[in-house]
């Protein structure tokens, strides 16, 4: 639900953001709604007809590399103080 007020707002909005400041505020609305815990797919959806959110949210899925919480394995080192 998040990610569709947030389209909403973006649609409105970047009519006053020159085209070449697009990708990067993309990039910004992008790294907020995956900070908040919003699914990928929701984003995908709710931003569907938005090339530079799209073209944002792949580009950050393919840095993360697939991250998954479930395959970080603590371990002791991990608890050490520098």
């Amino acid at each position: 639900m998040h990610s569709a007020v947030v389209s909403e707002i973006w649609s409105e909005i970047r009519r006053f953001v020159p085209g070449h400041d697009r990708s990067e505020a993309a990039d910004i609305i992008v790294s907020i709604l995956v900070d908040n815990d919003v699914d990928p797919d929701e984003i995908k959806q709710a931003f569907k007809g938005d090339a530079d959110v799209r073209a944002a949210l792949e580009s950050y899925l393919d840095e993360d590399g697939g991250y998954d919480e479930e395959d970080y394995e603590e371990t002791d080192e991990d608890d050490e103080e520098w």
